[in-house]
């Protein structure tokens, strides 16, 4: 028997369970996919936002503001990338300065700290790559970047470090009360679990309409996105977003944590919660939006484009409490913007909702905050790089170029805890066929290493999901 099994291991669901591994609790994730992160986490924006966006009132707007204050400490505990770069929401018309003052005037409503409403020539200072119409901005200096999956990813590993237990390529089908449990029919398993929490995403009605019927509606929001190369991380040093409307924040431009230019999203309404393709229309969309804003962008250094679906709800909040007609079990829904920055909240947040229905939990007190860190061998220095190769020699040979990964980096993350097993999970958490490339030279080098250290033939190794194989045999 679980005391609480959580339905879902993207970010929201694994600060979850690394909140709930700090006490003396059974914990399991159930996740659907063959890897932690596989949804809306791998594929957003990777902002951690001020908090002067979200309406006053709302658990947005209380999570949001917040979860920015914990990010520094998590971060440095896990050792994930994390940059506090600052955000500015620009004008071009007095309109827009207008609406500028009414954000900065719900930001401090909000609690938002170190704000200010910039001169053109200020902003000109900072960014000397927007387009020159610009008038003013809105400065948070609190906004920040972060790399999702890698939280995600490294959340995940320090709860199984802890104590919590893990199923993947477990799709829940069914859920029952029984008593005073639940029962959770999961891939091929039946669970026995006292609580659920359901942050199923995406398909966080589905799981929520097998046990209440106090219903919800998942709008799945499709976002395109254009990724560049190093070259152009340099192109803005801040996050640069348009002035919001009803649709959204709107085709943003940011550096990433990993020196890249990420500009995105659109968004657009979809029927189907599959529909992960790119499309010229949006791409073109994006290209309009973004020659509006900075000057001297060249989309021929775009590296690769992609595609994320963000759950949303007519509700305009999010959705965290306990079904009325089942008790002990719990909604974490309709986390779409600001989830991410809201995750570290949100999971506080329902640790004391588990602690109002299982009474008092006992802290656990061999609870460690920390985990053993990547090797990131191009940061090292001389001396350190020949400590390592002298130690294990697969160090010295580089598998991506691009890159500069090394062969012991990626066998290294196949052996972590969740280990990675497919090709984009290697991506993901040692960053082999991220670069300019993108996988051109050294995918068949990953994938060799792969299907050796896993004893699996090279043909059963897929690129991210159960059925995506690379190879269907040999030629010769």
């Amino acid at each position: 028997m679980f005391d609480v099994a959580v339905i879902g291991a993207g970010i929201t669901g694994t600060f979850i369970a690394r909140e709930l591994s700090k006490y003396q609790l059974r914990v399991l994730m159930i996740e659907k996919d063959n890897d932690i992160a596989n949804g809306t986490t791998k594929a957003n924006s990777a902002i951690v936002h001020a908090g002067y966006d979200v309406l006053q009132g709302t658990l947005k707007a209380q999570l949001n503001v917040k979860g920015n204050k914990m990010y520094e400490e998590v971060c440095r505990e896990l050792q994930v990338p994390f940059k506090r770069i600052g955000s500015l929401v620009i004008a071009f018309n007095n309109n827009e300065i207008k609406l500028l003052e009414e954000l900065y005037k719900r930001g401090l409503s909000n609690g938002v700290p170190d704000m200010e409403i910039l001169s053109r020539e200020r902003v000109l200072a900072l960014e000397p790559n927007l387009n020159d119409d610009v008038i003013g901005a809105l400065y948070a200096k609190t906004a920040g970047i972060v790399g999702p999956w890698e939280l995600a990813i490294a959340l995940a590993e320090n709860a199984l470090e802890n104590g919590v237990e893990l199923f993947l390529n477990s799709t829940v089908t069914g859920i029952k009360k029984i008593k005073d449990f639940y029962c959770v029919k999961a891939g091929n398993q039946d669970i026995n679990t006292k609580l659920v929490i359901n942050c199923a995403g995406i398909y966080a009605d589905k799981i929520n309409d097998m046990v209440s019927d106090i219903h919800f509606k998942m709008l799945p929001f499709k976002g395109e996105y254009n990724l560049f190369d190093k070259n152009a991380g340099d192109m803005v040093n801040t996050i640069i977003f348009r002035c919001p409307s009803d649709a959204g924040k709107g085709v943003v431009i940011l550096p990433t944590v990993h020196g890249n230019l990420l500009i995105g999203p659109t968004s657009e309404l979809v029927d189907s919660k599959d529909a992960l393709q790119t499309t010229s229309e949006g791409l073109k969309f994006i290209q309009q939006h973004t020659k509006l804003t900075l000057k001297g962008i060249n989309f021929g250094n775009v590296i690769t484009s992609f595609t994320g679906l963000r759950a949303k709800t007519m509700l305009h909040d999010f959705i965290i409490e306990e079904a009325e007609d089942a008790l002990g079990f719990i909604n974490v829904a309709g986390i779409d913007s600001p989830g991410l920055t809201a995750a570290p909240a949100i999971a506080e947040y329902v640790l004391n909702l588990i602690k109002h229905r299982l009474g008092n939990i006992q802290k656990n007190e061999k609870f460690s905050s920390s985990r053993r860190p990547n090797i990131n061998f191009m940061e090292l220095s001389v001396e350190e790089k020949r400590k390592i190769i002298q130690k294990d020699p697969k160090f010295g040979r580089i598998i991506c170029r691009c890159e500069g990964i090394t062969e012991g980096e990626i066998i290294d993350v196949i052996h972590r805890k969740p280990g990675a097993k497919t090709l984009d999970g290697v991506k993901r958490r040692a960053r082999p066929g991220s670069g300019r490339c993108q996988g051109g030279f050294c995918t068949p080098r990953v994938m060799e290493i792969i299907a050796r250290e896993l004893g699996i033939d090279i043909t059963e190794v897929v690129k991210d999901g159960l059925d995506s194989y690379i190879l269907t045999g040999e030629t010769k």
